[in-house]
């Protein structure tokens, strides 16, 4: 993949984070993002578990804000995202994962409803959540349990994720 199909890739992928439309890329993102999946999940605020995803939430934001907010307003822009992952992560798509790690890491204690690991219908109300339709929903969190056991462990997760955001395709 060339630089410019590479660049138009990180396009496509800065609508999942503008969960609001606004244009930009902000922390009221993240914490709307966290608020959703708390409701879609029964999951109160002030909670541990609630408080570990706000937490994380506010990690990932910071981690994507020092990556790619060139400006520093607060705000990330298409193009400032674009420039970011193509300036620091098209190498090291393992660095997106880890910003993102406190998160997911919440989501998941959130999505793991019994205690065996996030099921692939749970990983797709996530994504629902999170804006993918429901189809590709359907598709994604199927593919996620790579071993086919039922269960989604953090690590298909993480690499799931880094890779959709940063990996350039073959």
């Amino acid at each position: 993949m060339d630089s410019a199909e590479y660049e138009r890739k990180i396009a496509s992928r800065f609508a999942a984070f503008d969960q609001d439309g606004n244009g930009y890329i902000d922390r009221e993102d993240f914490s709307g993002a966290a608020a959703a999946l708390l409701a879609e999940f029964s999951t109160t605020a002030r909670c541990d578990k609630g408080q570990a995803l706000y937490s994380g939430a506010e990690a990932f934001w910071q981690g994507m804000a020092g990556i790619a907010d060139v400006d520093g307003d607060q705000r990330v822009t298409r193009q400032e995202f674009i420039t970011g992952a193509v300036k620091r992560l098209r190498d090291n798509p393992q660095r997106f994962a880890e910003i993102a790690r406190p998160f997911l890491h919440a989501v998941i204690a959130i999505a793991d409803e019994d205690g065996g690991g996030v099921t692939p219908s749970a990983a797709e109300r996530v994504l629902r959540v999170l804006g993918v339709v429901p189809g590709v929903a359907t598709q994604v969190a199927a593919a996620l349990d790579g071993d086919g056991d039922g269960r989604i462990t953090e690590d298909e997760i993480l690499t799931g994720f880094a890779s959709y955001f940063v990996t350039p395709e073959p």
